[in-house]
């Protein structure tokens, strides 16, 4: 997996957490300029996985690269290096509750110190205005934000050093269909318009269906399927029947035949 076209390449990983075994021999790759979205039941490590990948977590074996080089086992200053070309939308957005919309998009800039106030102020506002929220916004404080609100000043702080790779963790989770379709159509247009590589967490089969060129089905500690929706949907597993072919998931995929 050494090809310059990976942004991402993950061979023979392993996790475990004591006794308890996340991962085992997970080998993956993620294509420049692709969504790539990681599928599984809770708890099938999703969410782990991503964390591999930005260096938060150690492998137990295996190794991860991002853009050519290895996350683990680096000085802190080259790991902080690699993650600033990263931007991550976690589970309910995590914005600092302590601190007002602004200074949540305005801390990973602070954080590089190489930016003067007034330049932070004129990114902070553009951040808002490319995830379709008015500025006059940016003195409220999260707890007076809706769920809407909250996701995509979210995805402005996670965009907030334009990164090359975003990890959204679970995006559309805890919204209503409206919204998470406006969500959905926000990240298309920033995909398209900054040609962004995503590796996306995801249980919503709308979500994957809108978004994804290829999808990752976790089970049982392994990978089950990789490909695209297609080729993963004909994949023989009771995960993938279970995840795709429900009623609500028959329904989505038949509304959307023409696109598989």
């Amino acid at each position: 997996m050494t090809n310059g076209n990976y942004v991402i390449a993950v061979e023979g990983l392993y996790t475990r957490f004591g006794t308890h075994v996340v991962h085992e021999d997970i080998n993956l790759c993620v294509r420049r300029g692709e969504v790539l979205t990681l599928v599984g039941g809770s708890g099938s490590g999703k969410t782990a996985l991503i964390r591999q990948m930005l260096g938060l977590e150690t492998p137990a074996q295996g190794t991860v690269r991002i853009f050519g080089e290895p996350v683990h086992g680096r000085r802190h200053e080259q790991l902080q290096y690699m993650r600033n070309r990263c931007g991550v939308l976690f589970q309910k957005g995590a914005l600092f509750s302590a601190l007002s919309v602004y200074d949540n998009i305005a801390l990973p800039m602070r954080e590089l110190r190489t930016l003067d106030e007034d330049m932070i102020r004129n990114l902070v506002m553009l951040k808002l205005k490319m995830v379709e929220i008015d500025t006059k916004h940016a003195i409220r404080m999260p707890a007076e934000l809706s769920g809407g609100m909250i996701k995509r000043i979210a995805l402005a702080r996670a965009m907030a050093l334009d990164p090359e790779l975003l990890f959204l963790d679970e995006p559309t989770a805890g919204l209503d269909p409206e919204l998470s379709d406006g969500f959905v159509k926000l990240i298309q247009t920033l995909r398209t318009e900054l040609t962004l590589t995503i590796v996306m967490a995801t249980h919503d089969v709308e979500t994957l269906v809108a978004l994804s060129d290829r999808v990752a089905a976790l089970d049982e500690q392994r990978m089950v399927a990789l490909g695209t929706l297609r080729e993963v949907i004909n994949t023989k597993h009771p995960f993938i029947t279970k995840f795709f072919c429900g009623e609500r998931g028959k329904k989505i995929l038949e509304n959307n035949r023409n696109n598989l």
